[in-house]
């Protein structure tokens, strides 16, 4: 099993942006440091808690302070531009970074950003649809591209202007052939959108903020997909993100975790339940669709999503956690806000390399076994 690093990032919204973002920097380049196989960044242009409003420009900085981790966009809200501009940003950044570039995308979910975009009564969930069949069409077509497909309102050509002698009127393509990794966020139990993931041979990652009973709804559609499209899915493409920290000592681990009221992890489920049940989104963090809102408490979040504890018993919930979902390719390591940057980069060491190899040890038996 890999590990991997996502971060929306979720920070007070007092803290300097510039402060912020050299923390978020850190984190990452640690992450590459301690063998994290990617990271995944998201970016938001209307919540000042979440600082980063492009992922490729933040992920630009760490292309030369990384060596070996996958840059990842967490996504590219695709909805927020014309696709010709994702498709030759994209391109361009697969070869700043050698490849080292996963492509992640989504719609777009923040009503504000698309509000500041003139997108609010737009249908977002088909323009990425849209852009996303554009983007590939602009890495698979050769000049003047003329792409014009049924009922998308995105058309590209430079068929007008092109001049063959200079080289005007192509577009970069990726370094990586066909194309670099494609990962989508899948958020909602059920989601419909994995099967067209797994029809396309595009990647899911299973965020954080779903509860663990919901997640081999994730799987079957995946593999579903795969199967309309004459494939079988693969566990190694699946990652799942989960709310995690490790300390050295048990109470240590509750404290920051779970207890403390300076505690990041509070903090963050606090402030994401809020948000969710702003947009009426809250229905991730039930047990039961009919549960009352009442019981959605921080203390309930906390409880639910989040996993802590001394290497050896994060170890243990991981491979609980499998037992509950199958089997996956990568476990994806949340990044919270630094209140303690000494608890959260031990966490991360102590993940790299106490849990991670105790778990990839148990699979490798469980394997061995069967």
């Amino acid at each position: 099993m890999r590990l991997g690093f996502f971060t929306m990032p979720l920070h007070p919204a007092q803290r300097a942006p510039a402060e912020t973002l050299a923390e978020d920097r850190e984190a990452i380049i640690l992450a590459d440091r301690l063998g994290f196989h990617d990271a995944f960044v998201g970016e938001h242009l209307t919540e000042p808690s979440e600082n980063v409003s492009n992922s490729f420009i933040f992920l630009a900085t760490l292309i030369h302070h990384t060596r070996n981790i996958k840059l990842a966009t967490g996504t590219s809200n695709l909805s927020h531009s014309h696709p010709a501009l994702i498709a030759a940003h994209a391109a361009m950044f697969d070869h700043l970074s050698n490849g080292r570039f996963i492509f992640g995308v989504s719609p777009g979910a923040l009503p504000s950003d698309a509000e500041a975009l003139g997108l609010l009564d737009e249908d977002r969930n088909r323009l990425f649809a849209e852009a996303i069949d554009v983007i590939l069409e602009i890495w698979a077509r050769d000049v003047p591209y003329d792409i014009d497909l049924p009922g998308n309102r995105f058309k590209v050509s430079t068929a007008r202007t092109r001049n063959a002698e200079i080289g005007r009127g192509a577009m970069y393509k990726p370094l990586q052939k066909p194309r670099p990794e494609i990962v989508g966020t899948v958020v909602a139990p059920g989601s419909k959108g994995v099967i067209a993931m797994g029809e396309r041979d595009f990647h899911p990652l299973s965020a954080n903020f779903l509860l663990s009973q919901y997640l081999p709804s994730h799987w079957q559609n995946y593999a579903e997909g795969k199967r309309r499209a004459g494939q079988v899915a693969d566990p190694a493409d699946w990652r799942i993100a989960r709310t995690l920290f490790v300390a050295d000592d048990e109470r240590t681990a509750r404290r920051y975790a779970l207890e403390d009221a300076a505690s990041p992890y509070r903090y963050y489920w606090a402030l994401l339940l809020k948000k969710m049940l702003i947009s009426k989104r809250h229905i991730i963090f039930k047990t039961r669709p009919e549960q009352d809102d009442r019981e959605l408490t921080t203390d309930y979040m906390v409880n639910r999503l989040v996993i802590c504890g001394t290497p050896d018993s994060v170890a243990e919930q991981i491979l609980e956690l499998r037992e509950q979902t199958g089997d996956f390719g990568e476990i994806v390591y949340a990044g919270m806000d630094w209140v303690d940057p000494a608890l959260a980069r031990r966490s991360m060491e102590l993940m790299a390399e106490k849990v991670m190899p105790q778990v990839n040890r148990a699979i490798g038996r469980g394997a061995a076994a069967a």
